[in-house]
């Protein structure tokens, strides 16, 4: 599927920067403007600002007078069309609409975005195979153009196929079980140390901490920590120098 982004009379510059960076986070650059408000709008300084790095989308950047110029080649349009109209091509959510496009026959196909300040006219709407409307709140519709670009550049290239999702962080490695089985002995004793394990009738609860270790999958890194923790336990109930000490609203029973 080739793909191309139309903005018709363009009048801020810092929109046609947005448009660049929508489309590049998605995998696009073929973009036309017909007619902006500004000649050397690819080169104006909030243009570049918005734009975020997407210069070589810019550079690709074609500039015509006319809708006719701007549609060759294309076999698919789709119009950006909020407002309603009595006569014309269907509406239809983008999802709706680009989905089974995604699967069909390969096509050139191409999203018309009109001025930010008169939207778009009549006569290029009935252009289109399609009006896509974006779904939004009916008491506040209004969507920055840039916005707009964004939303439906994403729903194509979700439609395509879409990218993978990059993990922030990698996945943590659980540690051993020769490790969880060292903490657990460890957590043992001091248990014990503490007087909240009977070692003369430790029931099931070693089995039941055992189980909760096996599905938290702990990382070498917070073995560490629970071994500091039960060591820490220990020291505390030897009454070691240095040890916590234990708040006295802890120790009193709550129901005296």
């Amino acid at each position: 599927m080739r793909t191309r982004f139309i903005l018709i009379q363009t009048s801020h510059a810092g929109n046609v920067g947005a448009a660049a960076r929508a489309m590049k986070t998605m995998g696009f650059d073929d973009l036309v403007l017909v007619a902006p408000r500004w000649a050397n709008v690819l080169r104006r300084e909030e243009t570049i600002q918005r734009a975020s790095g997407a210069l070589d989308v810019l550079d690709n950047a074609r500039i015509v007078e006319t809708l006719d110029e701007a549609l060759d080649g294309v076999t698919h349009l789709c119009a950006t069309a909020m407002i309603p109209r009595d006569f014309g091509p269907p509406t239809r959510t983008p999802r709706e609409h680009l989905e089974p496009l995604a699967g069909g026959e390969a096509q050139h196909v191409a999203f018309l975005f009109g001025s930010e300040r008169f939207g778009m006219r009549n006569e290029d709407v009935y252009r289109c195979n399609v009006a896509l409307s974006i779904p939004t709140d009916p008491k506040f519709g209004s969507l920055n153009l840039g916005a707009a670009i964004q939303v439906i550049a994403y729903e194509w290239r979700l439609a395509l196929g879409g990218y993978g999702v990059r993990d922030a962080t990698p996945a943590p490695a659980a540690a051993d079980a020769r490790a969880v089985a060292g903490m657990l002995d460890h957590w043992e004793r001091s248990l014990v140390d503490i007087g909240f394990l009977d070692p003369e009738a430790p029931k099931k609860l070693m089995p039941r901490l055992q189980q909760l270790f096996n599905r938290a999958r702990p990382t070498p890194e917070e073995i560490h920590i629970l071994r500091g923790i039960a060591k820490a336990m220990t020291e505390a109930a030897q009454g070691r120098p240095g040890a916590p000490k234990t708040p006295s609203a802890v120790r009193e029973d709550p129901a005296a």
